[in-house]
């Protein structure tokens, strides 16, 4: 009953975070129909070309370090999201291989882990890091699902002198990350 309860709370929120975004929340929508993504960033955003894993990044014109990006990576066959782990496993293997390709200077701290399960029975985990980098610390919001043998990680990151003025339109923009 309890688990029940904390599901259409989720949902609820997720719902009224929806509302937010689609009532002129300062965010505009982008979807990548090959892939079979959409999500919301925040508008003034431009898309960049960056080398690397990333399938598509876009970034803030006034202050460039603020950015969100989509990595699509393959998952053994047969894997859900679930049989990658729980989401705090899936946040500090994902907080590993962010500190990996960081540096030796550098280290991410998981600082929360949640599932959520949408009404058409997706499994998204939201995770939210402190990355302490050379150039200053940076807080980051992610959403992974795997779908069709992929998994998709939608990340939102800024520089932490920054988050308290970002931090709703990036977890409205997290929370709008969808895969089809």
């Amino acid at each position: 009953m309890l688990k029940r309860l904390a599901t259409v709370l989720l949902i609820v929120f997720a719902v009224t975070l929806q509302g937010c975004v689609g009532g002129g929340g300062g965010l505009q929508a982008y979807a990548d129909q090959y892939s079979g993504y959409e999500f919301m960033y925040p508008t003034g955003w431009v898309e960049v070309k960056v080398p690397g894993a990333a399938d598509i990044v876009f970034h803030d014109i006034i202050h460039e370090t603020e950015n969100i990006s989509v990595v699509i990576s393959e998952v053994p066959e047969g894997k859900d999201l679930d049989a990658l782990g729980t989401p705090t496993e899936v946040g500090y293997k994902l907080s590993k291989s962010f500190s990996a390709l960081a540096g030796d200077d550098s280290s991410v701290d998981l600082l929360s882990a949640q599932r959520i399960n949408t009404v058409d029975d997706k499994t998204y985990y939201i995770l939210e890091y402190l990355a302490d980098l050379p150039a200053g610390p940076r807080h980051n919001l992610a959403s992974a699902i795997v779908r069709r043998g992929k998994l998709y990680t939608f990340n939102a990151s800024t520089d932490e002198g920054r988050w308290d003025k970002v931090r709703d339109l990036m977890k409205q923009s997290v929370a709008s990350f969808k895969v089809s």
